[in-house]
C-alpha cells in the first residue's frame, strides 16, 4: 500500500512577536543562521518563527517544484530555479519563498515565488515580496493554488492562471500534487500535457 506524505500529520509550530526593530530582527536571525530547521520572516516589526518545517510541507514543495520544471522543460520555456533564498528590503522585509523560479532569463529578482502554507501566520506574505516587485506569487494551501500577479499599481491581484504559463491550469497541477506516488505524479502530468 502506498501512502502520500499529504497524508503526514502537520507538525509545524509558528510563533509570531509584534514590535520586534529591524536590528533586533538581523540578531536572532544572525544567532539561528545555521538552524535550517527554523524559517523566519519578518515585516514593518512584526516576526514569525516556523519551525521545524514539517514532512507534509516539503513534500508539496518539491512536487509543485517538479511539476513546474517539466512543464517547463516540455515546452521548451526557459527558466532558472531560485530556491528559496531571501528577498529583502532593509529595514522594512525579510522574507525566504519555498521555491522561484526566472522565467527567460537569469535575473536578481525572481518572477515566480511559491509559498506552500500548512501554518498560517499574521504577515500577509505578498506583502514581503511587493517591496522587490515580484511579479507573481503562488500559494498553495488547503488543497489549492492561489496566483497573485502585480499590476500597474504595484499590488497584488489575484488571477485565474499564471502571466508566464497562460495555457497551464492550476486544478492539473493540484491533482498531481495529490498523486500518492510523486515519481508517478510526474510521469503522468508530462504525459497529460504531451495530450
Amino acid at each position: 500500500m502506498s501512502i502520500s506524505l499529504l497524508d503526514y500529520p502537520i507538525q509545524e509550530k509558528l510563533v509570531t512577536v509584534a514590535d520586534v526593530s529591524w536590528e533586533e530582527f538581523k540578531a536572532i536571525e544572525a544567532q539561528l543562521k545555521d538552524n535550517r530547521n527554523v524559517r523566519l520572516s519578518y515585516l514593518s516589526g512584526i516576526l514569525e518563527i516556523m519551525s521545524p518545517i514539517g514532512e507534509k510541507h516539503e513534500y508539496v514543495k518539491r512536487t509543485l517544484g517538479y511539476l513546474l520544471e517539466a512543464y517547463m522543460r516540455e515546452l521548451g520555456i526557459r527558466f532558472y530555479g531560485r530556491g528559496g533564498f531571501t528577498l529583502e528590503e532593509p529595514g522594512y522585509a525579510s522574507g525566504t519563498p519555498d521555491e522561484s523560479y526566472c522565467i527567460g532569463s537569469n535575473k536578481e529578482t525572481p518572477d515566480i515565488v511559491i509559498e506552500v502554507i500548512i501554518t498560517s501566520g499574521t504577515i500577509n506574505r505578498k506583502e514581503l515580496y511587493k517591496p522587490k516587485k515580484v511579479p507573481e506569487v503562488w500559494f498553495w494551501k488547503s488543497d489549492q493554488i492561489k496566483i497573485f500577479r502585480l499590476n500597474a499599481t504595484g499590488e497584488y491581484e489575484e488571477v485565474n492562471r499564471s502571466s508566464f504559463f497562460p495555457n497551464l491550469d492550476p486544478a492539473l497541477l493540484l491533482q498531481y500534487i495529490g498523486h500518492p506516488d510523486q515519481y508517478d505524479a510526474i510521469a503522468e502530468f508530462v504525459q497529460a500535457i504531451r495530450k
